[in-house]
Parts: C-alpha cells; sequence; structure tokens
C-alpha cells in the first residue's frame, strides 16, 4: 500500500452552483458541512489536504487554499490548480458535493495503483467519475497543455492521460452520489440516518 505521506487530498470546491443557488461545500447534511465529509474520507489516507476555490470562507476548515489559476474554466483548471500546490506524487481528487464518500471507497483508488496508470477513477452506474479519482502529479502538464488550448471538458482532458476505471459493487454506488438538488439531498437524509 502507497504510504499516507506520498498521497494528498484535493477538494474541488468551486464557487457557487446555480441549481442550488450557494456554494455547494457548504450545504449540510445532519448539520455537517458537504467539504466536512469529504475532508473526512481523505484524512486517514493523505498526509495534507488542499482544498481548491477562490472563497476565503472555506479557510474556517484550517486546510491550505488555493485558488483557481485559470478562472470559470472548471474541474479541468481545479483539479491543475491542485496538482500545481501538491507536493506529493499521488493525489486523491474529490468534489465538494459527494457527502456520502467513505475512506474505504477512495482505499480502492490506492489499491489499484499501478506503474502504468496516471488517474485512476471510480466507475459507478457504468460512468466513469474523473471527480473521485486518484491522478499522479505529472498529469498537471497534459491538463495544462489542454486548457491553454481551450480545452474545458473534464472527461476529455482525462482521456488524454492514462487513464483506468475501477467499478464498484452495486450496493457501494451511493457512496458515490453527487447532490445537485434540494430533492437529492433530501433522498440521501434517509439513507444517511438508516
Amino acid at each position: 500500500m502507497i504510504d499516507k505521506k506520498d498521497i494528498t487530498g484535493i477538494i474541488l470546491a468551486g464557487g457557487k452552483s446555480s441549481r442550488m443557488g450557494t456554494d455547494k461545500g457548504f450545504l449540510k447534511l445532519n448539520k455537517k458541512h458537504f467539504v466536512q465529509y469529504s475532508i473526512e474520507a481523505l484524512q486517514p489516507l493523505v498526509s495534507d489536504i488542499i482544498i481548491v476555490s477562490d472563497n476565503s470562507d472555506y479557510d474556517a476548515f484550517g486546510y491550505k487554499r488555493v485558488n483557481d489559476i485559470v478562472k470559470h474554466a472548471g474541474p479541468v483548471s481545479g483539479i491543475y490548480s491542485g496538482l500545481e500546490a501538491s507536493k506529493t506524487e499521488y493525489n486523491l481528487v474529490l468534489s465538494c458535493d459527494i457527502p456520502l464518500i467513505n475512506s474505504k471507497l477512495l482505499q480502492t483508488l490506492i489499491k489499484g495503483i499501478d506503474s502504468s496508470s496516471d488517474v485512476i477513477q471510480i466507475e459507478s452506474n457504468g460512468k466513469t467519475m474523473p471527480l473521485i479519482a486518484l491522478y499522479k502529479k505529472q498529469c498537471k502538464d497534459t491538463f495544462y497543455k489542454l486548457l491553454e488550448s481551450g480545452e474545458r471538458r473534464l472527461r476529455i482532458v482525462v482521456n488524454n492521460c492514462h487513464v483506468k476505471n475501477i467499478s464498484l459493487d452495486l450496493e457501494d454506488d451511493i457512496y458515490t452520489k453527487n447532490i445537485n438538488t434540494k430533492e437529492e439531498l433530501k433522498q440521501i437524509e434517509n439513507v444517511h440516518n438508516h
């Protein structure tokens, strides 16, 4: 198993979500901020956590925060900014809208590390999830090149790296659910309380 001192956690906290009308990381599930769930899932596995966001309210969580290097370029810039700031070869990247995420699931990404893959991402319900993924620091060059050329679609950028998908068992799919609407938040409140 790769030692946690070689792994950094990068949380993409982004900005305002148009559908939620607020910064998603500050939404709450059972009185705890979404971003806190991402932090807690990463903590046992990483030596350092970086939050990528231009919103200084995230400083309250006590971790290093870096601004997006390229503005309004979505997660491609977010991941690039995080990798640029990271001091370790391996980086677990999470979005901040997956409050059911847990360390066990992230461990499957670490176990999947091999010499040939630059990106290892979760596949859930047949969908790949580049925002629950492990990135080697060297990916940042590919990200930079594509950002410079105007590419904003994360899947395209990821597919320019050597990527490996790790499929989840069906019962684990729920832990990767990202929350975009108030209705979805209500649904997971029920799951979380049972």
